[in-house]
């Protein structure tokens, strides 16, 4: 079970991509409410991007706003990249677990609910190495 898990690790950490990232899983929102968001910041610079996250009036997008910042507080502390140099390269929203919930009805039946969540990613790059 254990054979060769040290040179998987270091396959594994050599494969990594070496880019500033940040995730946040298990928000309460639906991702096709999220991606609408998203897609607004997708390619902008990361100072455009938040300015435009605190004019757009959705509930995604102070989650968005917020998971930009630490993805760029990530890229500044851990990597030493400048602030005004990154840009939002990949930004997703993927499904998360469904809480399902019923809605009494008439004559004894009940409707499914299905309360969606969402985990989002976002991946930064710096502007002078486009890849």
């Amino acid at each position: 079970m254990a054979k060769r898990m040290k040179e998987k690790t270091e396959a594994r950490k050599a494969a990594k991509d070496p880019r500033p990232t940040a995730k946040v899983k298990y928000v309460r929102i639906a991702p096709s409410k999220v991606r609408v968001v998203i897609d607004t910041v997708r390619g902008k610079s990361v100072n455009e991007a938040i300015a435009m996250l605190e004019a757009t009036p959705k509930a995604a997008s102070e989650v968005v706003a917020k998971l930009i910042r630490s993805a760029t507080a990530n890229a500044e502390h851990n990597q030493d990249l400048a602030r005004a140099d990154l840009y939002v390269a990949e930004i997703f929203a993927d499904g998360g677990p469904i809480l399902k919930r019923m809605q009494p009805v008439s004559k004894g039946r009940g409707y499914r609910i299905n309360k969606r969540t969402s985990h989002i990613t976002v991946i930064l790059d710096t502007m002078k190495e486009v890849r």
